[in-house]
């Protein structure tokens, strides 16, 4: 059968031929004749057919300024375009292998690693039972582009969905092209650079789309076929609740002074809002099925007391409803269910105090259904549902705050200092006592109506402290029950937090603790000093009773972006490795469940790659079932914009997490050969003082700056968050998203693979052999993720562009630093490709052809910007063209930070 009538290279040849009409049609023939000339001489570069770029330079140079923002706007508009060209054959992939039965990490795998491996139904149920998956979306600014363009692209790809899987006669087909065409002119109307700064409400409602538009469907999808798979191997597994979708838009306070409490509070009532909408739109559309006729089915005694319930508690309502469905008990009771979803927000009383009364009167109805002969009713309608409400709840996704330890510390310093105790004089221990006594005794300590003597750091700090409590009374404990603590050092610095949450009414121990205390470990001192400062909070009395009111469950977050800025890649990740081990033993040691919160971006540097492979690679010890990681910037669009990717994507990760819980509880610790660890130190070890070294060469920063466009970047409005923490032009202070975007423009992403050579070649002179590498890459999952997506990064360095960067820079700076660059590139990939026994960087076929169809496309972009930022002077014009440049760049790489 015939799935799709269009192929990858038809999309890419049309969209292109199209946008080269509009472009003639809305610039000029002399224009188009321009773009295309710069088109084909990059082409024929790549190809071989010239020697060199010096064709493709000189047209360039000699544009005037209108004439480059004609061909920045073409390069861009050309890649969001091809963009959705391959987001579409990703769709056709999804769906033909599918209906072959041939999907790899699907459900239907799953299910069929249990059966390979003579799981009983009891270690199915028990491995389901510990699952729990928790992508968190952020608001790090890494997404390059404006909602009002992506909505623009929104449409074109349902207009060529329509084409490739619908059977359309010829005048459909041109009507449908037409409506293509008519997008296609829009977008290029459309100014591609954001005029000014998203605030926070802006990301908030750019998560809260894809949540409402997107995921809310899809999970109650992906449980329909799980359990459809799961049955027919082992019908008397239950499958228990998988997912959970939590959020830091609107309020992640580290370093972004715009989150405010208003924020928070905008964002916990919109989403509320929208979810709660979708149900009773949910409701409406069951009401249109669940017509029976309740003189000819017998609902049951259940539903009949339910019923009996609601018109007690809206006796009006009910009245009204019996006129309007006489003789139909379901429609009555759907109608009153939407009542109660209406007071919710509502002054009058009687709405549902939580979404479990929601969800048991959903199961109500389902049982009845059953009751009656109507399985496949109740299958294909209140199934999904019940999925939804018990995924989704009230809050469509549950809030994280986040906040840097000195303010806290600042804050209970300030706050303290009004009750005579001195918190600041005290060493370690001092504050851990005083912080303990103040959060076990009944009485606080803090007034919270009395802040004006404080900082507007200890203001703002316990303000928020004071309207969680606030927040929690009006949306429910679950909307927002997680505070994570960034550059945790020390265990006050987690106490601090606790005893905020005390003196707000969040915490009354040893009854009630609404918070998850985390703290997030991402330098190498507090990686290297996780036992003594997690030890010394399982140990501490207040503590104890913390975890006793959550389940005994610890929530540890490790930092991916920080750690490999401040290391470099291959010494971070194994840190990384080696530290998850070492929190998964200290809990153990200590009874306590872990929940890992992986804080990865959405490039190779920052953690990201994909998501399956990076939970199959994770220290068994550390597979606890529960899993949390962050969602950012460019990766959440290209994972969750399309319904079908998405559902592939949820997928993938609930196979991986399985399969690694199950593999977990067969072999607890991952059996690591004493000879594979020592080889990862000896590697990591140099690894480290050649990328410290680099960084800490005298005229580094400076080369980094001239080098990189990162003076554009960090003026770009990508996000509500500054790029720098205290604004000074440092590695150390720099944020880790525009340092690793820097070098993506620049074509040499050192981020993702310097000192990785260096490491690896060190432990070959000290007597290892490439034999022992090559085992270590075959049988160890760790090893190859880590060598698979730094050849990634390497795939997509190119060192014939970056050179035209490194030419902006002096003299000195380019001697002393390019060739070492280059020569490090080199190095590691020669050892990848060695030790990986492949031809290729890639070794995925589309990807590599992907990138070969890029690459001849980003390169005029690439001289364009070197060209500008050459330029000691810019005109306005001229300075949006670079903007725009930086968007293109990262639309053709896929990639920012």
């Amino acid at each position: 059968m015939e799935l799709h009538t269009r192929d990858v290279r038809q999309d890419v040849r049309e969209l292109g031929a199209l946008l080269g009409d509009v472009l003639e049609a809305q610039s000029s023939t002399e224009s188009f004749q321009t773009v295309e000339d710069i088109r084909t001489a990059a082409i024929d570069y790549r190809k071989g057919d010239l020697e060199s770029r010096t064709r493709l330079s000189q047209v360039l140079d000699g544009l005037s300024p209108d004439g480059e923002s004609v061909v920045a706007r073409a390069f861009t508009t050309y890649f969001e375009l091809i963009n959705l060209a391959e987001e579409r054959e990703r769709v056709r992939t999804i769906r033909e292998s599918s209906q072959e039965g041939t999907l790899e990490d699907g459900l239907v795998a799953t299910v069929e690693s249990f059966a390979d491996g003579d799981a009983d139904p009891e270690t199915v149920q028990r491995v389901l039972n510990d699952v729990l998956i928790e992508p968190t979306f952020t608001a790090h600014p890494t997404e390059a582009r404006r909602k009002t363009v992506k909505a623009k692209l929104r449409a074109i790809a349902a207009r060529i969905e329509e084409m490739d899987e619908r059977r359309l006669t010829d005048r459909e087909r041109q009507q449908l092209w037409r409506k293509v065409d008519a997008e296609v002119t829009s977008l290029w109307q459309t100014s591609q650079v954001r005029g000014r700064r998203p605030e926070p409400q802006d990301e908030a409602r750019n998560v809260q789309w894809y949540l409402e538009s997107i995921l809310f469907d899809v999970v109650g999808e992906v449980y329909a076929e799980f359990e459809d798979v799961l049955a027919e191997e082992y019908p008397e597994v239950d499958v228990p609740k998988l997912f959970e979708f939590r959020s830091w838009a609107g309020s992640d306070r580290d370093g972004n002074p715009f989150v405010t409490p208003e924020v928070t509070e905008d964002t916990l009532e919109r989403q509320r809002s929208v979810v709660l909408e979708k149900y009773s739109d949910a409701l409406k559309e069951l009401s249109g099925v669940l017509s029976q006729d309740g003189s000819r089915v017998e609902v049951g005694s259940d539903l009949e007391r339910s019923l009996v319930a609601d018109r007690e508690r809206l006796p009006v309502v009910a009245a009204e409803t019996e006129e309007r469905y006489p003789n139909e008990p379901y429609r009555q009771k759907l109608k009153l269910m939407r009542e109660r979803i209406r007071r919710i927000e509502d002054v009058r009383p009687d709405g549902y105090a939580g979404h479990e009364e929601l969800l048991s009167d959903l199961e109500v109805i389902d049982q009845s259904l059953r009751n009656n002969g109507a399985e496949v009713v109740a299958d294909e309608y209140l199934s999904p549902l019940m999925r939804q409400v018990a995924t989704f709840g009230f809050t469509l996704a549950s809030l994280d705050l986040r906040d840097h330890q000195e303010n806290h510390t600042e804050a209970v310093h300030e706050a303290l200092s009004q009750e005579g105790i001195d918190y600041l004089g005290r060493d370690e221990e001092g504050r851990t006592e005083v912080l303990t006594e103040a959060i076990l005794q009944e009485e606080p300590l803090l007034d919270f109506e009395n802040l004006e003597d404080l900082s507007e750091t200890g203001q703002r700090v316990l303000t928020r402290f004071e309207k969680l409590g606030e927040w929690q009374k009006e949306y429910g404990v679950g909307a927002i029950d997680t505070y994570c603590i960034s550059m945790t050092e020390e265990p006050s610095h987690v106490l601090e937090v606790l005893f905020l949450a005390d003196q707000a009414g969040v915490v009354s121990l040893p009854d009630h603790c609404g918070l998850d205390v985390v703290p997030l470990l991402e330098t190498e001192s507090a990686l290297n000093g996780a036992r003594r400062i997690m030890g010394t909070l399982f140990e501490n009395e207040a503590y104890q009773k913390v975890l006793a009111a959550r389940n005994g469950v610890q929530e540890i977050m490790l930092g991916y972006s920080d750690s490999n800025k401040e290391n470099g890649y291959l010494a971070a990740n194994w840190d990384l490795y080696k530290n998850q081990r070492r929190l998964a033993d200290i809990c153990e040691d200590f009874d306590v469940k872990m929940r890992l919160f992986h804080g990865r971006g959405g490039s190779i540097s920052r953690g990201g790659g994909p998501m399956n492979e990076a939970m199959l690679a994770l220290p068994n010890e550390t597979v606890t079932g529960q899993i949390k990681f962050t969602e950012q910037g460019e990766a959440i669009a290209e994972k969750y914009a399309n319904p079908r990717i998405a559902e592939r994507n949820l997928e993938q990760m609930l196979n991986a997490q399985v399969r690694a819980r199950h593999e977990a509880l067969h072999e607890p610790e991952d059996d690591v050969p004493d000879e594979w660890a020592d080889a990862m130190d000896t590697m990591a070890t140099a690894a480290r003082a050649e990328y410290r070294g680099l960084l800490e060469s005298d005229g580094f920063v400076s080369y980094f700056g001239q080098a990189t466009p990162i003076g554009v970047i960090e003026d770009l409005n990508l996000g509500s968050r500054p790029a720098s923490r205290s604004g000074e032009r440092t590695v150390e202070d720099l944020r880790a998203i525009p340092w690793v975007f820097s070098w993506t423009q620049s074509r040499c992403i050192i981020t993702g693979w310097y000192a990785l050579g260096t490491g690896i070649q060190t432990y070959l002179d000290e007597g290892g052999d490439v034999a022992t590498l090559r085992e270590m890459y075959d049988e160890w999952p760790f090893f190859r993720t880590t060598l698979d997506n730094a050849s990634l990064a390497l795939a997509r360095t190119d060192f014939g562009i970056a050179e035209h960067y490194a030419a902006l820079a002096d003299d000195d700076l380019r001697e002393a630093f390019y060739p070492r660059l280059q020569d490090e590139y080199e190095r590691a990939r020669d050892i990848v490709l060695n030790v990986s026994g492949r031809e290729s960087l890639l070794k995925r076929q589309w990807l590599d052809e992907s990138l070969r169809r890029r690459n001849p496309y980003v390169d005029p972009l690439n001289l364009l910007q070197t060209h500008l930022l050459s330029q000691t002077h810019r005109t306005d014009a001229e300075e949006r063209t670079l903007r725009l440049t930086v968007k293109g760049i990262a639309a053709g790489m896929k990639n920012t930070g």
